[in-house]
């Protein structure tokens, strides 16, 4: 599942999501599949990161990744959306699998409020993606996205981005000031032409 650019029709698709919730009690999609979130789970519990560590999710959508963070015994969990209907979604979600201690908030992380800060790991599984096909001064919007990531995180925090858009070395070089890679994370592989190569791109930074 790749995400498409950022504007209203994200705010229509979770509106939909809401709805199917309400309907089902379905959460709707999980972006990159489940072995995504497993991914990233893994990497947390093999570096031994204290359950205590706060933790942002940058586009949380539905919210299941924070959802299973707690799960997993995390326990300073937020998730931050442009969407308000994604936040909502997530906040039923929350209700459904009784997990309190959860935030969610509408936040637009390119223009991030003053209480968005001082966090000791970011997650991002497509948002970045998201931002980065805006037709409207993508380029722009990407160096803010690193401002605004440089600003919430802590230094030596770790930032775990997920993308199917950029490759390795092309995110190694939009996140070259203020960021250093520690650890490319194993994705699933396909094969093309008599070609191997990854369709998403896992990797694990260190603020500086």
């Amino acid at each position: 599942f790749c995400p498409f650019p950022l504007d209203s029709s994200w705010d229509a698709a979770y509106e939909r999501e809401l709805q199917t919730f309400e309907d089902i009690g379905d959460a709707g999609e999980i972006w990159f599949g489940e072995e995504s979130m497993v991914r990233i789970i893994r990497w947390l519990e093999k570096q031994k990161i204290p359950l205590d560590s706060s933790v942002l999710d940058i586009g949380t959508g539905n919210g299941v990744l924070l959802i299973e963070l707690a799960k997993s015994g995390y326990t300073d969990l937020t998730g931050i959306d442009y969407s308000p209907s994604a936040i909502q979604l997530s906040e039923k979600v929350r209700e459904k699998e009784g997990m309190s201690n959860i935030k969610f908030k509408v936040e637009d992380f390119l223009a991030p409020s003053a209480e968005l800060s001082g966090f000791d790991i970011c997650i991002d599984k497509g948002t970045f993606d998201a931002i980065s096909l805006n037709p409207d001064n993508a380029v722009g919007k990407r160096k803010q996205y690193v401002r605004s990531l440089c600003s919430v995180l802590k230094p030596e925090g770790f930032f775990l981005v997920t993308s199917c858009n950029w490759t390795k070395e092309e995110l190694l070089n939009e996140f070259r000031e203020g960021f250093e890679i520690l650890e490319e994370l194993p994705t699933p592989k396909f094969c093309f032409g008599g070609r191997i190569g990854n369709s998403v791109t896992a990797l694990v930074f260190q603020r500086k």
